[in-house]
């Protein structure tokens, strides 16, 4: 099919045209319809990019290139690899899910249906740019939409937690851009092309360069969260509605390590291979702080945005080890994480709707009034917790694998994330679930068809994964294999 990642990006924002001349009368539910179809045919495209994605090379498919600004050699070039293929998978799954999970939203919902729109085609664009400027269009394309989406339909410091996303978003950009324009001014002939500044990637060498890959990195970073620009995403997460938390952890997070392994390492070698170290133990420091401050959590949404940040931290130590296995348990981790965080905060969203409260401690014997609620809680709590059979084992097992020959002292405290993960899920859950019911809800009901729906495929993919992922490494691992090889 030509230009299939062109629809890829914009089918989601094909549908804002006929949400917006929809009548007052009917933009209820037939704006949620709009969402669902569009993003149903997104998630349809994905899949038949699944079946016809070529395995056995490493080189960039579906390429869409033209002119677009001629005169700075800007253009409009698309493609992907063994890298960007699960996002690209992955987003329109989260998305088409949220969708589903927005239905309950009653106030502005013409409002929310364009900006969730226009915050999914800036996610699907930037997995497919390959070129830096577009990149970074669509990389900025995904700030105001979610800066409103908190901001508007968000918590009671709503206003607070948007404005603390929007800065700590925008100062990464900054130096984004700065790093941008030094590429361009440096090449020869001058040019945004990814592939093309991939080629020159000898020639970006010596400690400017350096200070270059340390502001994209903190560009990514901040996206990531990486320690120490990780203080936004729990207000974030807390403050966000339910399916916006959803993407936040599910996509959003995942374009810091997505912009890592697509710019920083292919294009600035030498500083990757020096800065590798230094973004191990940043790994690390996210993995067991997090956890830590995961530990001390007593509103539920807040607790999974913590464990979040101690989760992406196994991405960095993964990248950082510059190995096969490593890059392997990275990239499959992104992934992984996004399916199980995206359950995560959807089960915190059922329990809201119901108690209106998030409270950890003011909980208890849930599991004998909710028995199916119990039952996805404890499938996605034992995912997160690295469960083998589940697919957050495979993901940080490759990263240990992967990062104990060249840091085996980092490994071994990351090890102790593990134990941390278990210690925090299993005290919630133990709150939560077991021990007598708290009369207050004896009459709540169990969870019902819609939230099921939104759960259930993300529970599926958790366990097919766990028990045989060779399907999604074999999407991936030829890419992984080359970039090793232009970083090393």
């Amino acid at each position: 099919m030509p230009h299939l990642l062109t629809y890829l990006i914009f089918l989601p924002v094909m549908a804002i045209p006929f949400i917006l001349l929809l009548p007052s009368r009917l933009s209820g539910t037939a704006t949620r319809m709009a969402a669902l179809i569009f993003t149903g045919l997104q998630l349809l495209l994905a899949g038949y990019l699944f079946f016809i994605f070529d395995r056995q090379t490493a080189a960039f498919q579906f390429v869409e290139q033209a002119k677009w600004i001629p005169t700075f050699n800007i253009e409009y070039y698309l493609g992907i690899d063994g890298i960007s293929i699960l996002m690209v998978l992955l987003t329109p799954l989260i998305s088409f899910l949220a969708v589903i999970a927005s239905w309950g939203i009653t106030k502005g919902v013409k409002g929310y249906f364009c900006l969730f729109l226009l915050l999914d085609t800036g996610m699907m664009g930037v997995f497919c740019a390959l070129d830096f400027f577009l990149f970074y269009v669509f990389w900025e394309v995904t700030l105001l939409p979610m800066y409103f989406l908190i901001g508007i339909w968000g918590g009671p410091r709503k206003e607070y937690a948007a404005i603390k996303f929007f800065l700590y978003t925008l100062f990464g950009s900054v130096l984004m851009l700065l790093v941008i324009l030094a590429l361009y001014f440096t090449s020869n002939p001058h040019t945004f092309n990814i592939t093309k500044l991939i080629e020159l990637r000898n020639t970006f060498t010596g400690t400017g360069w350096l200070v270059a890959f340390i502001g994209l990195y903190i560009a990514f970073a901040v996206k990531i969260p990486a320690f120490p620009f990780h203080t936004w995403l729990p207000d974030a997460h807390t403050e966000a509605p339910t399916p916006i938390s959803v993407i936040l952890a599910g996509i959003l997070l995942k374009m810091g390590v997505y912009g890592i392994l697509r710019i920083c390492l292919p294009i600035l070698p030498e500083a990757a291979r020096t800065f590798a170290i230094y973004m191990a133990i940043i790994g690390v420091i996210n993995i067991v702080y997090g956890a830590l401050c995961t530990m001390a959590q007593k509103d539920m949404k807040r607790l999974i945005a913590y464990s979040s940040i101690s989760h992406m931290g196994f991405c960095l130590l993964g990248i950082a080890a510059l190995t096969q296995s490593g890059m392997n348990g990275a990239v499959l981790q992104m992934f992984n994480h996004g399916c199980i965080s995206g359950m995560l905060f959807l089960i915190a969203g059922v329990i809201y709707d119901r108690a209106h409260h998030r409270d950890i401690n003011g909980f208890g014997g849930l599991a004998a009034r909710m028995p199916l609620y119990a039952g996805m809680t404890t499938l996605a709590v034992f995912a997160s917790m690295g469960l083998p059979g589940l697919s957050g084992f495979i993901g940080e097992f490759l990263v240990f694998l992967g990062a104990f020959e060249p840091y085996p002292t980092a490994t071994i405290i990351a090890v102790s994330g593990v134990v941390l993960t278990a210690g925090y899920f299993l005290w919630m859950f133990r709150r939560m679930f077991l021990g007598p019911l708290n009369p207050k809800y004896e009459n709540l009901p169990d969870i019902n068809t819609r939230e099921m729906i939104t759960l259930v495929p993300l529970g599926l993919i958790v366990i097919a994964l766990g028990v045989y992922p060779m399907p999604v490494i074999n999407l991936i691992n030829v890419s992984l294999e080359h970039l090793i090889t232009l970083v090393k």
